[in-house]
């Protein structure tokens, strides 16, 4: 439940900015699947009102409360927000907002959008730790657990764990969108992430699977992206385009969706156009796991147009922002190597080796994206020569 804002200070001006705050979030949690949002109709009843959360979540049924405050001091806005476990009054998390006042309408768009990516984080995490207790889990249960792994980064142990538990999810119940969407996220990561030894099949399943819950409910936001994934990463940029301006439709704080477009714009030859879609993605939920991924996709799209050292900049942030992230050492690597900065380059394939010891420049461009643009295939062979001299394996 979504409790109405706090106007500090009492500004009868900035009253409708809070309210807006509050009412956005209650509609943006509710997309989250799998969640129950308390209508704000509902949440203005408790306005001005002093809340004890315990007895507010066994009243109406709630796990989790989240709560903030709005204070405007001079050309200042400050916002904090923390959420609440309803049934042992315990703070899960708290952030605060500190910007300069400009645009009151997009400076709220931009608060609710971060904190609704941040929460769907937090909550799913949560709700993890929580069936973690239970003996016998349920297939809701088991799916917030597999969710829980992919939210911990893209690598091979996690993708592991996640299938485990969307399989068992999916052996309670054969139907359950969100382990069936699970699944296929996990086949999807595994092929973009080169980190499977059959990439063709993991993207058929992730198709599959993405279909599947698309025809059970065809207006899942994630269930586009993932598609829309699969169709992007399989030479089909124009269709992948398509489906996650669909979940964005659905879902317009869907940064992976701005995410996976900046790719396909990058397929499609258009990498000068990439850049834009990714900040987009970063300023919608900045703390992401999949930030560094959009990081390294900027600068695969920078040395494609060959700028090298604005490249090496972003695979640098993106490194960052998860040192766990191969694929990032090895295209830093790359810039690197076409700078002619050949030490610093070394050691950057050095720790990319040490997270994938198999990556070769042949694996690599055999699981690179089907797109026979010939704008994207000479950027890539750059891409593989600035590899070739910083050491990267051959293969």
């Amino acid at each position: 439940m979504v409790l109405p804002f706090v106007n500090i200070g009492g500004d009868p001006e900035q009253e409708y900015f809070v309210d807006g705050v509050t009412e956005s979030l209650t509609t943006d949690l509710s997309r989250i699947s799998g969640a129950f949002v308390i209508a704000r109709n509902t949440a203005f009843t408790l306005k001005g009102k002093a809340v004890h959360v315990e007895k507010l979540g066994r009243e109406l049924n709630v796990r989790y409360v989240l709560e903030g405050s709005v204070q405007r001091g001079g050309d200042r806005l400050r916002v904090n927000v923390q959420l609440i476990d309803a049934e042992t009054g315990n703070h899960l998390w708290a952030e605060r907002f500190d910007k300069p006042i400009a645009d009151l309408f997009e400076m709220q768009d931009e608060i609710v959008s971060r904190l609704a990516n941040t929460l769907k984080a937090k909550l799913i995490a949560a709700e993890a730790q929580r069936s973690e207790r239970s003996r016998h889990p349920d297939a809701m249960e088991l799916t917030f657990q597999g969710k829980a792994c992919l939210y911990k980064g893209t690598t091979a142990n996690n993708l592991i764990q996640a299938r485990g538990f969307f399989e068992r999810a999916l052996a309670v119940d054969p139907q359950n969108v969100g382990a069936l969407l699970g699944l296929a996220r996990v086949d999807f990561r595994m092929a973009s992430g080169l980190l499977a030894d059959d990439r063709v099949a993991c993207l058929l399943a992730a198709e599959k699977n993405a279909i599947e819950a698309l025809s059970l409910a065809p207006d899942h936001s994630s269930a586009h992206l993932i598609l829309g994934g699969v169709y992007i990463y399989t030479n089909r940029a124009a269709q992948g385009i398509a489906e996650c301006e669909e979940a964005l439709k659905v879902n317009p704080n869907a940064a992976y969706g701005h995410g996976l477009i900046g790719m396909a714009k990058c397929y499609l030859g258009r990498a000068a156009e990439t850049e834009a879609h990714m900040l987009h993605a970063l300023r919608l939920s900045p703390r992401d796991n999949q930030a560094a991924a959009w990081m390294a996709g900027v600068g695969v799209a920078k040395m494609q147009l060959g700028a090298d050292a604005e490249a090496a900049a972003w695979l640098r942030r993106g490194i960052e922002a998860n040192r766990n992230f191969a694929f990032g050492h090895f295209a830093l690597a790359a810039a690197l190597g076409l700078l002619g900065a050949l030490d610093e380059a070394r050691t950057a394939v050095n720790a990319g080796l040490a997270l994938d010891p198999g990556f070769t420049i042949r694996r690599r461009a055999v699981a690179s994206p089907a797109s026979d643009h010939p704008t994207y295939l000479a950027g890539r062979e750059r891409i593989r020569e600035g590899m070739r001299l910083a050491g990267v394996p051959e293969g």
